[in-house]
């Protein structure tokens, strides 16, 4: 596992790395143009944290980069984190081969469930579930708020991506507490 590790970080490396190079002396910087504040109180370019106002192609390249392989990191822990809560430990009691549970959808002549653990429905799971949906309301309202009133400083953006990280989450939450953990066998013809 340790050596799949650095080799993912070298390729990582190997892609970055020129292209950060190449946007350190890309194009010349550029005059920022002002708003004139004595006309609007909108400022479109406010936010909490300080951005550039122009980038060129190559630190475009970059950007995005770097935030695939954040959302692959991303992606990465949640699957984690969904396999170690579903998985019952070693010596939890399960329905395996020829046992009570039957679900006629999934069991075929060729198919067959070789083991059945049912939900946890632990207590974690509903606390996660209702931070998560408390934390998606208030996000929604943040987004609804900052559209209608005057203040448009981009902060559009922030307030969708907590309100859709958290659906995504309390998804993730429902599988880990509340979806069975089933695994089935099949007869495959190999020729």
């Amino acid at each position: 596992m340790r050596r799949n590790t650095i080799l993912i970080v070298l390729l990582i490396a190997a892609v970055l790395l020129p292209m950060w190079y190449v946007s350190l002396h890309g194009e010349a910087p550029s005059e920022e143009i002002a708003i004139d504040e004595s006309v609007t109180d909108i400022r479109p370019l406010d936010g909490f944290v300080d951005t550039p106002n122009k980038l060129s192609p190559s630190q475009v390249g970059v950007i995005v980069w770097v935030g695939l392989f954040g959302l692959l990191g991303a992606l990465t822990a949640v699957h984690r984190f969904m396999n170690d809560a579903v998985r019952p430990p070693d010596d939890a009691e399960a329905v395996a081969d020829g046992g009570t549970v039957s679900l006629p959808w999934l069991e075929t002549d060729e198919r067959w469930i070789v083991e059945y653990h049912d939900a946890t429905d632990a207590i974690e799971g509903l606390v996660a579930m209702g931070g998560l949906t408390v934390l998606a309301i208030v996000f929604a309202a943040l987004f609804t708020g900052e559209y209608l009133t005057l203040a448009r400083t981009q902060y559009f953006g922030v307030y969708a991506a907590g309100m859709f990280l958290s659906l995504a989450l309390s998804t993730v939450a429902y599988y880990a507490w509340f979806m069975p953990h089933i695994e089935v066998a099949e007869h495959r013809g190999h020729e």
